[in-house]
């Protein structure tokens, strides 16, 4: 292992400091801040989901200000075009006269893309993410460019508003390392929320790390220690997710369409980690696995006509897995 225990603890202690500096500005909303900063410490894309007016785009933004990230806002709309977000080749003059294409990027060349109410574009551009998310490229008429590093695409939706929208295709569900279902305040978070934002108090960030401190943390993520019963743990609830597959609960086998692929046990795994060094930790541990089960796997179950209409949820479902796993049943 690279880096040693002591280096673990100072990295922990950072990433404390970061979330106490986000706490200042955004009230509550513990559980989407973790996961958040678990899918930036892995490396990966993370999907919110809650009502307008929650706090999603601030919190994206207070995060990449404390992070010392380049931001740029992406406001998804119908007849928003690829090239909008990738950017295009346009006709320059130069200094002699003459004309040249130059590519002038799109928001997507930034380290911290906030996808805003990304159900809102049609499939063709929500496509347009697709090899950013997944390669960390973006090719324009045969021309490859790299992202900037580190690269995260943190997007937004309503889960309420149907009308004007497009459900995000499996793939690109799948790119998503996480979604997160950002809950409505409590009424003292209510409270708090309107002394800060009705008042004259103002709160000024400070920049708690930068992007090369976020890399070496991202490293240090990945040589967490994971050991095989844990991996097991982590691979049986997977394989639990399928309907047809040898290990499927009664419940799975009747209210689910298909389970997670290959993607759900990286992304448990990831965020686990992630997680164990948020807490000072470079091992994984069972409750790690459990923590981050559900953010990681529930846009990976598809149900079918039957759970939707006996209102059954992929979260339901996750813990009918983790308790069966807990007590041996059938695995």
């Amino acid at each position: 292992m690279a880096f040693n225990e002591q280096q673990y603890s100072e990295i922990s202690r950072e990433l404390q400091q970061v979330k106490q500096e986000i706490g200042k500005f955004i009230v509550g909303q513990e559980e989407a801040i973790d996961f958040t900063l678990y899918a930036i410490l892995a490396d990966g894309h993370a999907l919110l989901e809650g009502l307008p007016g929650l706090g999603k785009t601030m919190l994206i933004r207070t995060i990449s200000e404390v992070l010392d990230l380049s931001f740029s806002r992406i406001q998804f709309t119908p007849d928003l075009m690829p090239t909008d977000i990738t950017g295009t080749n346009i006709i320059e003059r130069t200094q002699n006269g003459n004309q040249q294409f130059v590519f002038q990027p799109g928001p997507i060349f930034s380290q911290m893309v906030l996808a805003d109410e990304i159900n809102r574009a049609t499939p063709k551009t929500q496509s347009a993410l697709l090899e950013a998310m997944g390669e960390k490229t973006v090719t324009i008429l045969g021309d490859t460019k790299k992202m900037a590093k580190p690269f995260f695409v943190l997007a937004t939706q309503n889960p309420i508003e149907m009308e004007g929208t497009y459900p995000l295709p499996e793939a690109q569900m799948d790119r998503f390392i996480c979604k997160i279902l950002v809950p409505s305040p409590s009424k003292k978070e209510l409270m708090e929320i309107m002394k800060r934002t009705t008042g004259a108090m103002e709160v000024e960030l400070e920049k708690v790390m930068n992007s090369e401190r976020l890399i070496t943390a991202q490293q240090m993520v990945k040589e967490v220690l994971i050991v095989d019963e844990m991996m097991e743990y982590a691979v049986n609830l997977v394989v639990a997710t399928h309907p047809k597959g040898d290990f499927a609960l009664p419940d799975v086998q009747q209210y689910v369409m298909y389970g997670s692929g290959p993607r759900g046990l990286q992304s448990i795994i990831k965020l686990a980690k992630a997680r164990a060094v948020l807490q000072g930790r470079f091992h994984v541990s069972i409750a790690d696995i459990k923590s981050v089960a559900k953010p990681a796997l529930r846009h990976r179950m598809m149900l079918n006509y039957e759970g939707e209409a006996e209102g059954k949820t992929a979260d339901n479902l996750i813990d009918h897995i983790l308790t069966a796993i807990q007590q041996g049943v059938g695995l």
